[in-house]
């Protein structure tokens, strides 16, 4: 196995640090606020007044705000803490790749911008496993439907040779030579 140098083993490792912060809700990879400001080096607060002030720039394929169910399911598969024990007092807002751009243009620090190269590199990656899964699940599906369809043609072939491997029934013979009495 090759060595990888410092500098892009920095890279993965952010990038793959990145990866495990994108979540799948309503059907988009996301970023939640809190893990964003977080990246971006900014207080949550932060960031969302930066997002409001510029709301314009986040259309609602960039960014919207979670429901409150899906806050909830959220804090119960994270564990994070409940509303009014240190906890947001509001829902949290979810960035696309697009919109997770856009806030670090929002932001305009040099962090915000180093760091969304590094988003842009984790949204890449999910996007490329998640196209060759895909192309892996409609190579499988075709090799299954060619086994089923061999699995098929050896049934037949088997029901052909079956008759030819059963032993052949034993037919009464006539005797040969002299037979005496009544003839």
């Amino acid at each position: 196995m090759m060595a990888v140098p410092a500098g892009e083993r920095e890279t993965v490792e952010t990038v793959e640090q990145i990866e495990r912060r994108i979540l799948m809700i309503r059907g988009n990879k996301v970023v939640l606020d809190a893990d964003l400001a977080a990246l971006y080096g900014v207080p949550t607060k932060r960031l969302n007044e930066q997002v409001k002030r510029n709301a314009e720039r986040f259309p609602d394929d960039f960014m919207f705000q979670l429901t409150k169910e899906e806050a909830e399911s959220l804090r119960s598969q994270f564990a994070t803490s409940k509303r009014g024990r240190g906890g947001r007092r509001s829902l949290p807002y979810a960035f696309t790749e697009h919109g997770a751009i856009m806030a670090a243009n929002v932001l305009n620090s040099k962090r915000a911008i180093h760091m969304s190269v590094y988003v842009v590199r984790a949204f890449v990656r999910m996007r490329q496993a998640l196209i060759t899964r895909t192309d892996m699940e409609k190579r499988l599906a075709e090799i299954e439907k060619t086994l089923i369809g061999h699995d098929a043609a050896l049934r037949d072939l088997y029901e052909k040779i079956r008759p030819l491997l059963l032993p052949s029934p034993v037919l009464p013979r006539r005797r040969i030579g002299f037979r005496g009495g009544d003839s």
